[in-house]
């Protein structure tokens, strides 16, 4: 049972998440793979509770993902899911090559496991899975999605399957909510650290579904401190997960 968030936490922009993740490395020497293991253990213990009734043996799983962080997030998901017993597959939007380094070592790790990927949709799968996983791209998000990350996209938007999204459906800017063409129309939206600005954004929130709010291990006073200055307290003393009410 993932519990009701029961205090107040402000909404950041894109800028301020930048921030956070800079200072994390730098200020706080929390590496990008601890922060993306955080983000991708969260995301399976929210796909195996809200959508798996608790137990993912045997559940078939397709998780997309993109080539930075959002996508390492998503495969970090995938092995821990497939450890628990599910029938993972991945579906990537580009070649490994074109991953950036930390994303790519999830990759290797997934492949030395045996979980099945492959570049874009997977033609080879006829019946809609249990749950999709959408990690094709987070607060980086530059325009409307094109190519292999748009297809995937309208591929998951047309199965009966719920969809996950990890920080934000894909499609929609984090800090304006301009919900661009095409965009996830998400279940639940699990985001990070802090909720994002533009998922509170009128034109966005029918693309969210049930949000909810992980911890990647932000201490409190990096929060504190400028140029962020927010006052954010213990927000996941009772679970890593919480759900941020309607």
């Amino acid at each position: 049972m993932i519990p009701l968030l029961d205090c107040e936490v402000p909404f950041i922009d894109t800028e301020q998440m930048i921030e956070v993740d800079r200072a994390m490395i730098n200020d706080y020497q929390i590496s990008l793979i601890q922060m993306m293991e955080n983000a991708g253990r969260t995301l399976a213990i929210l796909t195996r509770e809200r959508f798996l009734d608790g137990d993912a043996k045997g559940k078939t799983i397709t998780v997309m993902a993109g080539t930075g962080g959002n996508g390492g997030g998503a495969l970090v998901a995938a092995r821990r899911l497939h450890n628990w017993g599910a029938e993972v597959s991945v579906s990537l939007t580009r070649p490994e090559e074109k991953m950036t380094p930390v994303p790519r070592q999830q990759l290797s790790i997934l492949k030395n496991m045996g979980i099945p990927w492959t570049i874009g949709i997977n033609n080879s799968t006829t019946e809609s899975p249990s749950v999709i996983i959408d990690g094709l791209i987070g607060y980086s998000l530059k325009g409307a999605p094109y190519g292999t990350t748009g297809e995937l996209i309208e591929w998951a938007n047309l199965q009966k399957a719920p969809v996950l999204s990890l920080d934000t459906p894909s499609g929609i800017d984090t800090t304006t909510g301009t919900v661009f063409d095409p965009v996830i129309s998400a279940t639940a939206t699990m985001t990070l650290a802090l909720p994002k600005k533009g998922l509170r954004h009128p034109d966005a929130v029918d693309h969210i579904g049930e949000l909810y709010l992980a911890d990647i291990s932000v201490p409190p006073s990096l929060y504190q401190k400028p140029p962020l200055e927010l006052d954010v307290g213990p927000v996941f003393s009772k679970s890593d997960v919480v759900r941020i009410p309607d």
